[in-house]
């Protein structure tokens, strides 16, 4: 496909699905038939480039719909938004979700990560490949964020509507039903079943999860719903990010910036308007917990990002959802349009004379995807790639306007700072890390799950909560961007000072155990290809260096000591270009694991 609009036509049924997300088209321009108009007028300038960025929403109604995104349909889409093809192919073919080929309807996602590969999931793949017939496309798939239940599968069925299955932990049978009959497929178990400590009284981010109805306006408020955003009315807007810089909250996406002052730094942005973005992309193997929160306590996330949008001056707010999230994405739908059903959101939240309201975008899966402005590209219809910095998003950031990018375990940590107060808040943790965390606990575990705990308990005691297994052999912090740690070290304290000082990180939160079952080399080579596939390719250090390093893996993956010695000091110099010259973080962490392995655990001894 070049840069001119080819011959190929949208069938009826791409036509419709393009449709009911633009609505007709108004001129042959567009697609409609031709008058004698069309030859005095179009559309385009700017009220065609403010639409550029309904270009990922209409190649997720295509493929919706299809099942693909052919040549005719990814046509009559850049006809309608004016948008050049070559670009919009170039979008299409970045997300793993599309596809430009052709392919069965039904597609089902195996995951193959970390958590899913110990628990099984080759033989997984290999059964549910002899067990469906031509009319499944089976995808080997990264991280589903459903560790806590590995293995897992996710059923995608295209047509209108769409439907969807979960399947975990899977087995083939239940795999292959949610493939073949996504409706007669088990119903998922409620978000609290991720919960071990549901229900439990000191919990402050989870204690609601499994008590309320998620689907409940009436029973969130009923819980304490929305008596937060009554008090930042009161605050004000300064008041707001007052309490939330006294607070001490830093961010829980893994690069703790102070949120307080990241809020203050948008308010204080003279350009306008200002915008919110949820970042809701959580796709680091191994976390789940934003997920939970949001299939447990949807009304939270719709509190916490109006108090935000409210003190930072932004009117509009952009939730950015994993694609593989269906459950979420029914949830925050239904809560959305009740609260503003009910006054919550829209031209006068609670009577305040404040307008704010939601919009979910979703991704298509991306990892890349999680770095804040990779998200703003993507919303904007782009491809998701990193910007370089500066200038921040606080002072240009989506669309160009001053922007405030949260992402939800961030954001619900607000609620309990207005309600509790800043000092109240400040005194759980430690002081320089303060608050509640949430603790994703997957692998070589009896109880794995979402675990909640004030900053300063230790990797012991988080591990004894969730029941470690014997014959612990490493624990895995962060994620496929953090490092390991061994079992002798299970007195780090859980804190961002803690586990830096100790040569880790904390990153988002993850705790993935692997006890001496697991072939270390074999799941360091899966980090390894896990950043080679989401590598978006736009900078030299990362594109070649993530192939380089899965290259070495793969011919050291059985040889240790000197036999491997050639390859690892290649491994050394190639992960330190990427950490020192790559544009962001998902080149600059992708040696992390792979260093922490050789040099902690003496993998390749």
């Amino acid at each position: 496909m070049d840069l001119h609009f080819g011959d190929s036509k949208p069938s009826d049924d791409e036509r419709v699905a393009v449709d009911a997300l633009l609505g007709p088209p108004e001129s042959s321009w567009e697609g409609a038939a031709r008058s004698d108009a069309d030859l005095r007028w179009a559309r385009g300038g700017r009220a065609a480039r403010d639409r550029r960025d309904l270009l990922l929403p209409g190649l997720h109604a295509i493929n919706d719909r299809i099942g693909w995104i052919s040549e005719g349909a990814l046509d009559y889409l850049c006809r309608r938004l004016t948008v050049p093809p070559s670009e919009a192919y170039g979008v299409a073919t970045f997300y793993a979700m599309f596809s430009v080929k052709p392919r069965p309807a039904t597609v089902l996602h195996v995951c193959t990560d970390l958590a899913c590969a110990a628990a099984g999931a080759a033989d997984l793949c290999a059964g549910v490949e002899a067990s469906l017939g031509p009319g499944v496309h089976v995808e080997r798939s990264p991280c589903l964020g459903l560790c806590e239940r590995a293995p897992a599968a996710l059923a995608i069925k295209a047509g209108d509507p769409v439907r969807t299955a979960v399947s975990a932990p899977a087995t083939v049978h239940d795999a292959v039903l949610a493939a073949s009959a996504p409706d007669s497929a088990p119903e998922e178990p409620a978000a609290a079943m991720a919960v071990p400590q549901a229900g439990s009284d000191d919990l402050v981010l989870l204690r609601r999860i499994g008590v309320v109805d998620p689907t409940s306006l009436d029973d969130y408020r009923a819980h304490g719903g929305y008596a937060a955003l009554r008090r930042a009315f009161e605050l004000g807007p300064a008041g707001v990010i007052r309490e939330v810089g006294d607070s001490g909250l830093v961010g829980r996406g893994g690069a703790a910036f102070p949120t307080g002052r990241k809020w203050q730094a948008t308010a204080s942005q003279p350009d306008h308007p200002h915008y919110l973005v949820c970042n809701a992309d959580e796709s680091e193997p191994g976390t789940f917990k934003d997920r939970v929160l949001m299939e447990g306590d949807p009304y939270a996330l719709v509190e916490a990002m109006t108090i935000a949008a409210y003190a930072t001056g932004a009117h509009k707010g952009y939730l950015y959802l994993r694609g593989e999230y269906p459950r979420a994405l029914q949830r925050l739908e239904h809560a959305i349009a009740q609260a503003r059903a009910r006054g919550f959101l829209g031209d006068d939240v609670l009577g305040q004379g404040y307008a704010f309201d939601i919009e979910i975008r979703r991704g298509a899966g991306a990892y890349i995807c999680g770095e804040e402005t990779a998200l703003f590209n993507s919303i904007e219809g782009y491809r998701g790639e990193p910007r370089s910095k500066p200038p921040f998003p606080v002072e240009k950031g989506l669309f160009g306007k001053p922007t405030v990018e949260n992402n939800v375990e961030t954001l619900v940590n607000v609620l309990p700072i207005l309600t509790m107060g800043a000092p109240a808040y400040a005194a759980i943790g430690t002081a320089r890390s303060t608050g509640p965390k949430l603790f994703c606990v997957s692998g070589s575990v009896e109880r794995p799950g979402i675990y909640e705990l004030p900053f300063g308990a230790t990797l012991g005691e988080l591990l004894e909560l969730a029941g470690v297994r014997d014959g612990l052999r490493a624990v895995l912090l962060g994620g496929a961007a953090g490092g390991f740690v061994r079992p002798d070290e299970l007195g780090i304290p859980l804190t961002f000072e803690g586990t830096r000082e100790a040569g880790t990180t904390l990153g988002s939160g993850v705790v993935m155990a692997f006890d001496d079952t697991v072939p270390l080399p074999r799941l360091l080579l899966r980090i390894a290809e896990f950043f080679r596939d989401e590598s978006c390719g736009q900078c030299v250090p990362c594109r070649v260096g993530t192939v380089r390093q899965e290259e070495a893996l793969h011919r050291i993956v059985e040889r240790t000591g000197a036999a491997a010695a050639d390859d690892i000091a290649l491994l050394r110099e190639v992960g330190r270009a990427m950490r020192d010259a790559s544009i962001c973080g998902l080149g600059q962490t992708a040696w992390n694991a792979v260093e922490s392995a050789i040099d902690r655990l003496g993998a390749y001894e």
